[in-house]
Formats: structure tokens, sequence, C-alpha cells
């Protein structure tokens, strides 16, 4: 529950209420006509000892209700007749926390061995012994302890569930916000892209009319814009939660190979290891990684080869896409957008990513991605 702008710690609080429970405790058995000798002692330490361990009541409320509990048992067979009000603030305690039926259970069981216990220790008529037990601890208080207990766990409950509402709004509202944007950059994207994929396959067309070679790299600008289309539609159909395109993954990447040698440059796929089920954010980070860096090897490279390596390990999927190109030692002044935005991805699943030049030549691109043992 929200607490006030001075409100103290709650450790505080809690050693705050022992110590006064403790000294009320003392104050009323030895206002009366206390027991002298070693049982007049003993039931002191009992009573003090019964308040001081409310202050472990929020760290562990059945311990002190077992505790508050022996203490007044033992504080009335020493011959002291006081309202075991350290138990009464343990049963709110362990109510609070949500162990009813452990109070209802303790507080019946304690109400039978007060009983007895007056019986066995103290002399008189009998029904003068059952008043000194019931004095001990009254039921209209112990219902009273239960009943305030309880209501404080149901309005903290509720505020927690307010909590939640509040933070599930504000994921709601999040979320729309950036099916929103998805969406405006996605109609942005779809009109620049269609426009390159027109051209191209006007320019195709045009070639294969007059009857001349359409270059490598013409096919593959078409093709590029066929492939950006499509996973433009795919992922605004993805943050519409519409599964009936799934976004790209483990599978996919034979595809993207296969799809990186028609632009000319020598890819190979190999996989090692026993494939399993990865999680889908896994699945999907794989494949934007392969596709990052066979797209950065056939831009910037100048590269004849490229080898993509997928390796199964139990608990880390391992990437490695290696090429003969030309890697200059030095780091770019800049780094690319791609590599970043690899490395946000990999981050975000708790996974390691190196880049660098490989000392045979060309660049090379690792990553492990952690799969929790999925199977």
């Amino acid at each position: 529950m929200d607490k006030g702008r001075f409100a103290l710690p709650a450790p505080v609080t809690d050693w705050a209420t022992a110590v006064g429970v403790a000294a009320l405790l003392l104050g009323t058995g030895l206002s009366g006509q206390p027991p002298a000798g070693s049982r007049g002692l003993l039931g002191c330490v009992l009573l003090a000892a019964g308040g001081l361990a409310l202050a472990a009541r929020r760290r562990a409320p059945l311990v002190v209700l077992a505790v508050t509990g022996l203490a007044a048992v033992g504080s009335l067979a020493a011959g002291f007749e006081v309202l075991a009000v350290s138990y009464l603030v343990a049963v709110y305690g362990a109510v609070r926390a949500g162990h009813r039926a452990v109070a209802v259970v303790a507080s019946v069981g304690l109400v039978a061995v007060l009983h007895l216990t007056a019986l066995v220790f103290h002399d008189g008529p009998a029904r003068e012994v059952v008043a000194q037990a019931r004095n001990t601890l009254e039921l209209a208080w112990l219902i009273a302890a239960f009943a305030a207990g309880e209501a404080v766990r149901q309005a903290e409950g509720r505020a927690d569930e307010a909590e939640r509402t509040r933070e599930e709004a504000a994921r709601h509202r999040a979320d729309e916000e950036r099916l929103r944007i998805a969406r405006e950059l996605h109609d942005s994207l779809t009109h620049q892209i269609s426009v390159i994929k027109v051209q191209s396959e006007v320019a195709v067309h045009v070639a294969r009319r007059r009857g001349e070679r359409v270059p490598e790299a013409l096919l593959a600008i078409q093709e590029a814009g066929r492939e950006a289309s499509r996973e433009l539609r795919a992922t605004l159909e993805a943050l519409r939660d519409d599964d009936t395109t799934p976004p790209h993954g483990l599978d996919h990447i034979s595809n993207l190979v296969k799809g990186f040698r028609t632009t000319g440059l020598e890819t190979t796929l190999t996989t090692e290891g026993h494939p399993h089920a990865v999680p889908a954010a896994v699945g999907r980070t794989a494949y934007r990684i392969v596709q990052e860096s066979l797209t950065n090897v056939a831009r910037h490279a100048a590269a004849t080869t490229a080898s993509v390596l997928i390796e199964y390990r139990p608990d880390t999927l391992a990437i490695r896409v290696d090429d003969d190109g030309k890697a200059t030692p030095l780091p770019a002044p800049t780094p690319g957008l791609g590599l970043l935005g690899m490395r946000e991805r990999v981050t975000a699943l708790g996974g390691r990513l190196r880049t660098g030049p490989r000392s045979a030549g060309g660049f090379t691109v690792q990553a492990e991605l952690p799969t929790n043992g999925a199977s």
C-alpha cells in the first residue's frame, strides 16, 4: 500500500511496536501481585520475550506466532494474568501475510492449552481458573485481531491489483504506439521499395525484350525488392498479432543463403550438433544475423565466398558467418546500423556477439544465443 511522505521504515516500526508491547506486558504484569522468586522472574522474561519477538513478525510471521503463544502459556503458568497482547499482534501479522488457516488452528489450540495450564498450575474453584485463562486470551480480542489482519490483507491485495492494472494499461498504450509507428514506417518504406521493385522489373523486362543479358546485380535488386516487401508485410502482421505469416526464423536461413547465391556470392550453409527447437526470439535473431552479415558481405566486402555455420549446443545456438573479402584491421570510424542492430538483438537475449577481421583474411561475425535449455 502507498505510504505517506513521512512514514517510518518498516524495521523501525516493527521494533517500536515490539518494545511498546513488551513494556505494556511487563507494566501490566508488575502492576498487580506478581509471583515472588524465580517464578516471577521467569514470567517477566517470558512477557518481555513475547513482546520483543514481534520485531520479526514481517519476516517470520509463523515463528513469531509460535513464540508469542508459548510465551503466553509460560507466563500464565508462572502466575501472571495478563492479556496476551503479543499473541494478538502476531495473529494480525500472520493473517495479513496470508496464513489464515494456520492462525485459526494455532489460536484454537492455544485457547485449549491455556485452560489446561490454568487448571494444572492454579489453585481455586474451576470457574475462577477458567476465568484466568479467559483473561489471558479473550475470544473477542482474538476475533478482532483476525478481522483486522484480513481487512489489511485484502486492502493490500486490491492495491497490488490496481498497480498491476495500471502497468498493464501502460504496456497496452506502449504496444498501441509501437503498432502505430510500425504502420507509418510500413507505409513509408512500402512506397519506396515498391518504386525500386517496379523500376527493376521494368529494367529486366526491357532487357529481355531487347534480347540482352540481364545483369546479375539487377536480378538481385529485383529479388531483394520482392523480399523486402514480403518482410514488411510479415512484420506488420506479426505486430497485429496475426500468426498466419510468422516472422522468418531458422527454417528460412537455407532459402536466404540460396537467394544470395544469385548475386554471385558463393555461399554455403553448414549445420552442426543435434537440431532442436529454440525459442522464437532466438530463431528470429539468428535469421537477422545471417541476413545482415551476408548483406554486408555482398555490399561492402568484395568477397567471392561466404560460409554460414549454425551450431546447436545444449544451451546455446551459435552462429558464425565468414567471408574472404577485404577486411581492414582498423575498425570503421562510425559503426554501421546493421552491426549495431545485431548487437542490440543479441544483447537483449543475453547472448554474445563478436565481429572483426579474420587472421586468414576476410571478416567474421560470431554470435552465441542462449536457448535456456529448450529442446
